[in-house]
């Protein structure tokens, strides 16, 4: 058995920074524990996101369980696991949210997480040359680029919006959200800038930080009242190691829950159901789970040469590599959605509550992840920003290796329901814009002949998957149904903290990644000023 002064379980969005923040100093010792393995070819490459999104090697490959919301479908969750986690895996648009999402947080009676509060480990994180020095971080870890709209196809979506009353918004992460623009993304000089490779490559080689991957945490140690420590299965064995100051859990909205059960902290009844000894009693734990669920509008081009389906299809797709390889713009270093807009879904509201995305090609499900279809077109996601439908993550057994029970509860919240409607009606006004005329536009999907809620409601019940954006199963507060308080201690326990998406009280407005980035370098923080008293 080994002891450090800090345990971080997972390495993943927000547990690659507090390991890097924590270790700066020589004198303190960190151990970072990840499940998978330590790298993948395709996390180097943008476009690698469609050949992880089913790949067991680097993705928990979890599953929703099936709901009336999704019509029986059991709906992917994917999640990364190998260094950097869902950030060497997803889309990588790079997304804060609005003002107002972290305004509501310390209205909830979190102290310290006000945008204001917030705004300067947004700005230390990144390294970027968008947008105003009063919004924007220039030295960061983190290298945040934003594609100028080059392209003729973005050119025409931006005139289109437009049309529709929707401005072209030069810095959504700046002053306000609200607009049409290019994805500012986590990718530079056609790489993906994961957590692993902008804040652990560097570090590596710190005497005082060790690393160990293919580390399943099976269970956190306790000395009566206080989490000291962390047992953990390794390949040919298990260990344990010890925390002489903290452990903190960043495992994600997935299995940071998890773990907290299979720990003994949760609800009683559920825990004594399953044998597992009540270590302290948190209703919370696993609830309070939200995502946004996105329906996908399908949109067939007839005009030549404007989609990826035309530029990338067979021998295309030589030409996109040469490119790539010549660190010029390419299918392969594509963003997942390059455009994106945040508006209002009616007039009188205070800020943006929908998101629409836009893919410029139509994709078909392939035996190794989604392949071009050979159909030119458009896909446009479409969905409220922050929904109020909660569902939860629970144990169904006290194996660490059984999946969790995943429930969204999608649309139970009528407002969910009512916005989803109007985001497809809003991405229904754009793709049919004058300026879209040019491109010879047909509606593939929800279809024109759906016209009434209910029947676009039905078709989004049998063909939304979410964006990957799970948060809120160790939800910060101060209210019985809280796990962590504003400085992210679990409630009960000392020495325990929780940093990830997991604490978030609500979603915020937009990706979930860069404000998962934020929750680790604000954690970090907080973790050194408590120790320094």
């Amino acid at each position: 058995m080994q002891s450090y002064d800090y345990i971080v379980i997972g390495a993943g969005s927000a547990g690659a920074v507090v390991a890097h923040r924590l270790s700066a100093d020589p004198r303190t010792t960190v151990l970072l524990l990840e499940a998978g393995p330590a790298d993948h070819p395709w996390t180097r490459v943008p476009i690698g996101f469609a050949r992880m999104i089913t790949n067991p090697a680097v993705n928990w490959l979890y599953s929703a369980e099936p709901e009336a919301a999704t019509n029986g479908r059991a709906i992917p969750v994917p999640r990364g696991r190998l260094l950097g986690g869902s950030s060497a895996i997803n889309g990588m648009a790079f997304v804060r949210g609005q003002a107002q999402d972290f305004d509501t947080w310390a209205q909830m009676g979190n102290r310290g997480w006000s945008y204001a509060d917030v705004l300067p480990f947004f700005k230390r994180m990144e390294s970027t040359a968008v947008g105003d020095d009063a919004f924007r971080g220039r030295d960061g870890p983190l290298r945040v680029t934003d594609p100028p709209p080059r392209d003729p196809l973005f050119a025409l979506l931006i005139e289109a919006a437009a049309q529709r009353g929707i401005a072209h918004n030069p810095d959504y992460n700046g002053a306000t959200q609200d607009g049409i623009a290019m994805s500012q993304a986590t990718i530079a000089a056609g790489r993906r800038m994961s957590t692993a490779r902008c804040y652990l490559d560097p570090i590596r080689r710190r005497p005082n930080l060790h690393i160990e991957t293919r580390a399943l945490a099976e269970a956190l140690v306790f000395d009566g009242g206080r989490c000291a420590g962390v047992r953990y299965a390794v390949p040919g064995g298990a260990r344990e190691a010890r925390a002489g100051r903290e452990v903190v859990l960043c495992g994600g909205t997935i299995n940071s829950p998890q773990l907290l059960e299979l720990s003994g902290i949760g609800a009683p009844e559920r825990l004594a159901a399953l044998g597992i000894a009540v270590r302290h009693a948190l209703p919370g734990v696993g609830e309070n789970l939200r995502d946004h669920y996105a329906p996908r509008t399908r949109w067939a081009i007839g005009a030549p040469g404007y989609t990826f389906n035309d530029r990338a299809r067979g021998a295309r797709m030589i030409g996109q590599a040469l490119r790539h390889a010549l660190f010029r713009p390419s299918l392969l270093n594509m963003v997942a959605a390059p455009m994106r807009a945040f508006v209002r879904s009616r007039e009188g509201l205070a800020a943006p509550d929908v998101l629409l995305g836009w893919v410029p090609m139509l994709t078909e499900p392939g035996p190794r992840g989604p392949r071009l279809s050979r159909q030119s077109g458009l896909t446009c996601y479409a969905h409220p920003m922050r929904p109020e439908s909660k569902g939860h993550v629970h144990i169904v057994a006290s194996d660490p290796r059984r999946p969790p029970e995943i429930r969204f509860n999608f649309l139970s919240a009528p407002i969910d329901a009512e916005i989803t409607a109007r985001a497809v009606r809003i991405a229904r006004a754009v793709m049919t814009a004058p300026a879209m005329a040019k491109l010879l536009v047909t509606e593939i999907a929800p279809g024109p002949e759906r016209t009434t809620d209910a029947a676009i409601l039905d078709w989004v019940r049998g063909a939304a998957e979410t964006t990957y954006h799970p948060v809120g199963t160790c939800r910060m507060g101060g209210d019985p149904m809280a796990v962590v308080d504003a400085r992210l201690r679990v409630h009960g326990i000392a020495g325990l903290r929780v940093a990830d998406a997991s604490i978030m009280p609500t979603l915020t407005s937009g990706n979930t990644n860069a404000p998962a980035i934020m929750i680790g370098e604000k954690a970090a923080a907080m973790v050194l000023e408590d120790a320094a008293g």
